[in-house]
């Protein structure tokens, strides 16, 4: 059974995992894809998991500060 334990800020940590909630007006560049390719060639990782809840878009929470 998946425990989950609301945080501050609508954030929730459900099975030892930190989630951030998003509006769909406000999702990160990022969202939706797994791995794209950019314009000078690199690999650009992507969110490619995640979940619905009360309004809500739930994404695992990135250890980058700038992300």
């Amino acid at each position: 059974m998946q425990s989950i334990k609301f945080l501050s800020n609508k954030t929730i940590k459900l099975n030892g995992e930190i989630y951030k909630p998003y509006n769909v007006g406000n999702l990160p560049p990022s969202f939706g894809f797994k791995q794209r390719l950019t314009g000078n060639g690199d690999v650009q990782e992507g969110i490619y998991q995640w979940f619905n809840y009360k309004g809500l878009t739930y994404v695992p929470k990135s250890d980058n500060p700038w992300a």
